[in-house]
């Protein structure tokens, strides 16, 4: 290929001092959630010599990710790899969409409708759903989160929406 075109592929990109954006920006993100998870356990009480305190295992996890996330960054400045791919919101929408529905139906509506419901809701979130399929595995899953909660792990929650049991 040309100059004007692009690089080969068996060249480095030209000149640019971030090789990698998905990495070093991804990295970057990284490193914030982790920042922020430490300032999210500053109220708990940390380590006193050889005992552990509530907020010892956040900060430490914080920590790690924040090296890790750093890491991720400097690949991102050395090594070559993608660019910055276009950002999905659909996904992330219809996932929330999914969990403050669960959140406010599950009293009302109970287990069965709330969870299949809400795993239908979530399916809206890829455009590569199959519905008979989605269907399928939210019947299964339903059904399984109707098993364990309740008889498996003794849950005091209620199945069936509140006007069918009145």
């Amino acid at each position: 290929m040309s100059e004007a075109t692009g690089p080969s592929p068996g060249k480095p990109r030209a000149t640019s001092f971030i090789r990698s954006p998905q990495d070093f920006f991804g990295g970057l993100v990284l490193m914030a959630i982790a920042a922020f998870a430490y300032w999210a356990a500053s109220d708990l009480q940390g380590m006193r010599g050889f005992t552990f305190g509530p907020g010892t295992a956040p900060r430490l996890f914080a920590a790690l990710l924040f090296f890790l996330g750093g890491g991720v960054a400097i690949m991102g400045l050395t090594s070559d790899g993608p660019p910055l791919q276009k950002y999905g919101v659909r996904g992330p929408f219809f996932v929330s969409l999914a969990i403050v529905a669960f959140a406010l139906l599950i009293r009302p509506m109970g287990l069965i409708v709330t969870a299949f419901a809400s795993f239908m809701v979530a399916a809206m979130g890829s455009d590569e759903t199959k519905w008979l399929e989605a269907a399928i595995v939210g019947a299964c899953l339903t059904a399984f989160c109707a098993l364990l909660f309740p008889y498996a792990l003794g849950l005091p929650l209620q199945l069936w929406p509140r006007f069918l049991i009145q």
